[in-house]
């Protein structure tokens, strides 16, 4: 009976802490850095500004495990979306795993990431949060991008060409968050893709 409690209470505490991290990408999407507060962030998840600071103890921490929490649920989706490309001509792969990763990078995800980036450049307390964390994600998606284009990294020239592929979608994702770029992005990533082909 004590176990089943405690199981219980750990999933109930899980539940909350998803839902927090949910909240918070969306508050930052909808009202930037400034506007996501704790207490808009509380309201938003349905939960009680107490259990908001049992699990978080300040906007930095409940920010950046958001981000880093939907960064790996993002890489995972990521990851079963590229499987289901698996079985195309290697030109055809390379186009659709780059217009995947352009996706990724064009997301609400990136949108949330940007608000942190941009904010943490002037706060320091932020940036000991986010400098490690955005070098943790940097580091997945270069790994991800390695194994969905199955790129042989020991080949010269191979490991630059999947760092600028990075690069260039998250160049084009920043050009997105004004007004919408989709049709020049596909186009640029299509073109890419054919230059990356020839790299790999």
């Amino acid at each position: 009976m004590a176990t089943e409690t405690r199981q219980r209470q750990a999933d109930r505490s899980a539940g909350t802490r998803r839902k927090l991290m949910e909240a918070t990408v969306e508050c930052l999407v909808e009202f930037g850095w400034s506007g996501t507060t704790t207490t808009v962030v509380a309201e938003r998840a349905g939960v009680s500004r107490g259990a908001q600071l049992h699990h978080f103890r300040t906007r930095g921490e409940l920010v950046a495990a958001a981000v880093e929490h939907l960064g790996a649920e993002s890489v995972f989706q990521l990851k079963e979306r590229a499987a289901v490309v698996g079985g195309a001509s290697p030109g055809e792969r390379i186009t659709a795993v780059v217009e995947l990763i352009a996706d990724f990078y064009a997301s609400d995800l990136f949108t949330a990431a940007l608000e942190l980036w941009v904010a943490a450049r002037t706060d320091e307390s932020l940036k000991t949060v986010v400098v490690p964390l955005e070098v943790r994600l940097g580091r997945e998606t270069h790994r991800l991008a390695v194994e969905l284009l199955d790129a042989d990294e020991t080949k010269p020239g191979v490991r630059e060409a999947v760092q600028i592929t990075l690069d260039l979608v998250r160049g084009l994702a920043l050009a997105n968050q004004l007004t919408d770029d989709g049709k020049r992005r596909k186009r640029i990533v299509r073109h890419w893709a054919r230059m990356l082909e020839a790299s790999l």
